[in-house]
């Protein structure tokens, strides 16, 4: 009797012992909403973190930034970090109710991409572009920009390029052409390119170094990436939907920047932030660097005072 007892209570301990390696497995789930854009270099940032650190699990999301945001903020769904293509969104959206702060890390820049068979691929360049998206024959996509960074982008840049080539209701014309081929976010339109339906996209530089696609390298001017064109790129704006049905936030143009937090009630507080570190130090920002986009680390933000101390150096206060 007493050896059966014994062996239940063995039985019983090793119960226990799974049980609890299973909720500490459970607890090292890690949450990631991030921006499509991010889609290659997130992969591979997370694998090497999970090499790192074994046992953890990371989940991730990809979808245009504001519809990340909206994830958290209408739909009340988990999550412990967002990266945003976009710091703005985050700022906009999630600061202060679902976030404290922000740390920028990456630029990119928008270019048009295309493939070899893509209708006058033979003699688009940079001072035609805009005239051969207008040809009736062919058809060109871009994101949402009520969902997606790279959609409000695109607009601003069709209107940066009415005003540097001096031609009169460009961008008008080329909003009002091909919604049909309208999508999400940017990455979604790869498939239509690929397959033939579109000819062109709006695309940031990096995915199209990411998925070996050709582009057009934009006039500095139109391109929204050099900040020392901040003023310039300031002289055109676009309207996008708010936080609530009706509201409207102006996106002001300025340079491309990226910026990530991590979420307020994170399911996985101390592991998110440890991943962050992970991230924004030398061998993720390496990864971040070889996929077509340079790192911003560290960069002023306005919520320095916000961020852990952990954290902190990988941004600086502004003076």
């Amino acid at each position: 009797m007493k050896k059966f007892i014994s062996k239940i209570a063995v039985l019983i301990t090793g119960l226990v012992f799974l049980v609890s390696c299973s909720n500490t497995e459970e607890n090292k789930k890690l949450i990631i909403f991030h921006a499509g854009s991010l889609s290659v270099p997130m992969k591979e940032i997370a694998e090497a973190f999970e090499e790192e650190n074994p046992g953890v699990e990371i989940l991730m999301e990809a979808a245009g930034s504001r519809e990340c945001a909206k994830k958290i903020t209408d739909l009340n769904k988990e999550c412990d970090v967002m990266v945003s293509a976009d710091y703005v969104v985050i700022n906009n959206l999630l600061i202060p109710d679902f976030s404290d702060w922000n740390i920028k890390f990456a630029g990119n820049e928008m270019t048009v991409v295309y493939r070899d068979q893509s209708k006058f691929s033979d003699e688009i360049n940079d001072t035609n572009w805009f005239e051969i998206l207008q040809r009736e024959e062919v058809l060109y996509g871009r994101s949402d920009p009520n969902s997606d960074p790279c959609g409000y982008r695109a607009v601003l840049t069709m209107r940066l390029a009415e005003k540097f080539y001096k031609k009169e209701n460009l961008a008008a014309t080329l909003l009002a052409k091909d919604n049909n081929y309208m999508r999400p976010k940017e990455t979604d339109l790869l498939g239509l390119l690929e397959t033939g339906a579109i000819d062109y996209i709006f695309l940031y530089k990096s995915v199209a170094i990411q998925h070996k696609l050709k582009y057009i390298v934009l006039p500095d001017s139109i391109n929204l990436k050099k900040e020392e064109l901040t003023d310039w790129y300031a002289t055109v704006s676009v309207d996008v939907t708010g936080k609530k049905p009706g509201e409207v936030i102006t996106h002001t143009g300025e340079p491309m920047v990226y910026g990530i937090t991590q979420v307020k009630n994170a399911p996985n507080p101390e592991l998110a932030e440890k991943f962050i570190i992970f991230m924004l130090s030398e061998k993720g920002m390496a990864i971040i660097e070889k996929n077509g986009q340079p790192s911003l680390v560290p960069s002023t933000t306005e919520t320095y005072d916000k961020i852990p101390e952990g954290l902190k150096g990988f941004a600086k206060g502004k003076k």
